[in-house]
């Protein structure tokens, strides 16, 4: 009898300490400690290529210049790109988030959590909707922001992955 309960204290204390380990993975690979969780950019502009993955899929897109005529332009003269990571692409395609509704040349407005090291990346907030600008039925071109605005201020926007911008 005393083996038994020895062998089953054994099993169970084994089994916390894998319990533990695994959270400590699983929370180490979900950690966003990369990005700046108190800084918010809000951020329009043109998808050049949507990324499915099934952990954490990505949007690579050019950011839209001020006055939201053409796209931004570094010093160096190239276009200015910036990526978005989000949830995985199972999970996005039931938001009505894929590559079929975000393909490239889809102008959408994001709000997200930037990299803490300045680099043109960063993570979707939350569940908040990504916003796309609506195409003009006459034309097939996609209507722009007025300067300082984004999607979301176009009339006929829509708003994929959430109820609120």
């Amino acid at each position: 009898m005393r083996t038994r309960a020895v062998k089953a204290s054994g099993v169970a204390a084994s089994l916390a300490v894998l319990a533990v380990l695994v959270q400590v993975t699983v929370s180490a690979h979900h950690s966003f400690a990369m990005y700046d969780q108190k800084k918010v950019v809000t951020l329009t502009g043109v998808v050049k290529q949507f990324v499915p993955q099934a952990n954490h899929a990505e949007i690579h897109f050019m950011l839209f210049a001020p006055d939201h005529k053409s796209l931004a332009k570094g010093p160096d003269g190239k276009y200015v790109e910036w990526g978005l990571e989000m949830a995985g692409t199972a999970q996005l395609e039931r938001q009505g988030i894929s590559p079929k509704t975000f393909g490239a040349g889809t102008v959408f407005s994001v709000h997200m959590n930037p990299l803490r090291d300045g680099s043109n990346f960063g993570a979707r907030i939350g569940n908040t909707a990504l916003v796309k600008c609506p195409v003009d039925a006459a034309t097939n071109k996609p209507k722009f922001p007025e300067p300082g605005k984004h999607c979301d201020s176009v009339p006929g926007h829509t708003l994929s992955g959430g109820t609120s911008f």
